[in-house]
């Protein structure tokens, strides 16, 4: 039973309790037959993996977001969009290793190790926004000093990004769409 008087909240409750058990139902079913469910990524908070979560943001609005766009929404530029997406960068070191290595944050105005972490910790799990894989470890100073030494240079990004992608497509179950710069692309 439940309350109508209560602005519809009590229709919302019983379908989220019949939800609830339909995904008990389905989970069970599942593993009777060996299969695994996919658990949706548990949530980080984001801020707990900058030391200055404020520095961070001013610092990606300051170095990055004139190209990004401040959310990381960079539609219409034919650019990656970050927003929600970026996250499943982290799942292989070559895809992580990438992120740092990129001309644009390698070579950042950003001398200082781990500003630069926070940043790029800013970049992947606030405007990545838990796309991230679950357990991901956030960037480090010294991850940064060892990766920006290896900046990207005499090669095409876009292929290299593309590369990349395919790769967390076929390993990390990574959407097809993370092969596109951004949602929507026209190939």
């Amino acid at each position: 039973m439940f309350d109508r008087g209560a602005g519809g909240r009590g229709l919302i409750i019983m379908r989220n309790f019949g939800a609830i058990c339909t995904a008990l139902m389905l989970g069970a079913g599942a593993l009777a037959f060996g299969l695994t469910l996919h658990a949706a990524p548990a949530q980080i908070d984001p801020h707990s993996v900058m030391s200055d979560p404020a520095q961070a943001r001013s610092d990606y609005i300051e170095h990055c977001g004139g190209c990004h766009g401040i959310r990381g929404d960079t539609v219409p530029a034919h650019l990656p969009e970050l927003e929600g997406r970026v996250g499943w960068f982290m799942c292989t070191p070559e895809a992580r290793a990438y992120l740092i290595r990129l001309p644009n944050v390698a070579h950042s105005r950003i001398t200082d190790n781990a500003e630069l972490a926070d940043m790029m910790n800013y970049v992947v799990f606030v405007l990545g926004e838990g796309s991230a894989p679950v357990g991901t470890r956030p960037f480090t100073a010294d991850e940064v000093a060892h990766e920006r030494v290896h900046a990207l240079t005499n090669m095409n990004l876009t292929a290299e990004r593309l590369r990349l992608a395919n790769q967390l497509v076929h390993q990390c179950h990574a959407p097809e769409s993370i092969r596109q710069l951004y949602p929507g692309e026209k190939q």
